[in-house]
């Protein structure tokens, strides 16, 4: 969309120009010939083609490099880079203006006693590709690197972490339980990961044919084909359906695709965050501190969690039942690899003991209790992979006290 824009804007550009061109008097016109004007143009045309084409190869280059280095779950959020796609329409969009503007000199459309306001309006388009480049070049100084990529990783999750808990279980009932006796399931038509839910439309439809909707697999979650996929509560109203039927209008409001999305899945966002740390901790990696930066930004994400099962207000979708966020399920997501892969670094589980003991002073007692037991699941793996005294004195001491004490240094629980 970005370089069709730019493409109507340079279009549209020349058009005004000629708008522009009627009202110049006539002896102000004559001042500029016309091969000033085609030396710009020819300038534009040669160097676009080169620079698009140097940025296509330094975008496909950070693309592949990102995928290798750190996950290739990063490919699709880099790739809706905004700086990337602006900076690619601008130049396409110069380029298009150029080729266009020196076809109709050909044309003779833009004569050489009017060329003055093409030239400056060239001059301007000018500016504007010079504004570009040095935008494009500030850019590429962090562009793929490991700091950019988990700043936006964790930007997306915790932007989408913070929307679903602002609409708590996407606007609809908590499923805590289990189905209603007597549901009729739904199941999948195809094998696939849930990728968006349509609330609105889901409420539409179960509000048309008289039924209540127990959608049991979250978004992010995969189901494969004939799996049940959400159950129907109540006696669809057939009189209802029309020429529609019922089946498919509920599944034209789930979408399933082979990759998760960053959207209404903020679990995968904090898969994402902990499959960089995986990378990093890897013995051809070997790179504890990546793995600690992400500890730490997991834990600024999980700060603004909330219990989605206590929320206030009235539902707005209340024929809709979704199952809501997982306190433990988050804590595995974000750190589940640091605590596996990074069993015997001391530096990576002592910021892991400190982030979780952080968590447990949360005021929402889910998480706290989530955190306490991960954190005495991380303290007693360390120990057991950590042979030297001194290390396990010290990761004990950074363990939050009533961890501490459900935990002795053979690694072994105490029964309380």
């Amino acid at each position: 969309m970005r370089v069709v824009f730019m493409g109507l804007l340079s279009l549209i550009s020349l058009g005004v120009t000629q708008l522009i061109q009627i009202v110049v008097p006539d002896e102000m016109t004559g001042r500029m010939p016309g091969s000033s004007a085609d030396r710009l143009l020819d300038l534009i045309a040669n160097a676009m083609l080169a620079v698009t084409i140097f940025s296509m190869t330094v975008m496909v280059s950070v693309y592949q490099s990102s995928s290798s280095q750190w996950t290739p779950r990063v490919h699709q959020l880099i790739m809706h880079d905004g700086i990337t796609q602006k900076t690619l329409a601008a130049f396409i969009g110069t380029y298009l203006y150029a080729l266009v503007a020196i076809i109709l000199r050909e044309l003779v459309v833009f004569l050489d006693a009017h060329a003055l306001v093409l030239f400056w309006v060239t001059v301007l388009v000018l500016a504007f590709v010079v504004w570009s480049l040095v935008r494009w070049a500030l850019h590429l100084q962090t562009f793929g690197s490991l700091l950019d990529t988990t700043r936006q990783v964790e930007g997306i999750t915790k932007r989408q972490f913070e929307e679903r808990l602002e609409t708590p279980c996407l606007g609809a009932n908590p499923l805590v339980g289990d189905v209603p006796e007597g549901a009729v399931c739904i199941r999948a038509a195809e094998s696939g990961y849930i990728r968006d839910l349509y609330p609105e439309g889901l409420q539409a439809t179960a509000k048309r044919f008289g039924v209540e909707l127990y959608l049991t697999e979250p978004v992010g979650h995969f189901v494969f084909l004939n799996e049940p996929m959400l159950w129907v509560v109540g006696d669809a109203d057939k009189d209802a359906a029309g020429e529609d039927d019922f089946e498919s209008l509920l599944r034209d409001h789930i979408t399933q695709g082979d990759l998760r999305s960053y959207e209404q899945d903020p679990r995968f966002g904090l898969t994402v965050m902990g499959e960089i740390a995986a990378k990093a901790l890897s013995p051809g990696v070997n790179d504890p501190g990546t793995a600690i930066d992400v500890i730490t930004r997991v834990g600024r994400i999980l700060s603004s969690y909330r219990d989605e099962t206590k929320g206030d207000g009235e539902t707005k979708f209340n024929r809709l039942w979704v199952p809501p966020l997982d306190a433990g399920e988050l804590l595995d997501d974000g750190f589940g690899t640091a605590m596996r892969d990074g069993a015997g670094t001391l530096e990576v589980q002592h910021q892991l003991q400190h982030t979780l003991a952080g968590l447990m002073q949360h005021p929402d007692q889910g998480l706290s209790h989530a955190a306490c037991a991960a954190a005495k699941q991380a303290l007693r793996r360390a120990l057991a992979a950590i042979d030297f005294p001194d290390d396990r004195t010290r990761l004990l001491e950074a363990a939050h006290p009533d961890v501490r004490a459900a935990v002795d240094k053979r690694g072994a629980t105490h029964v309380i």
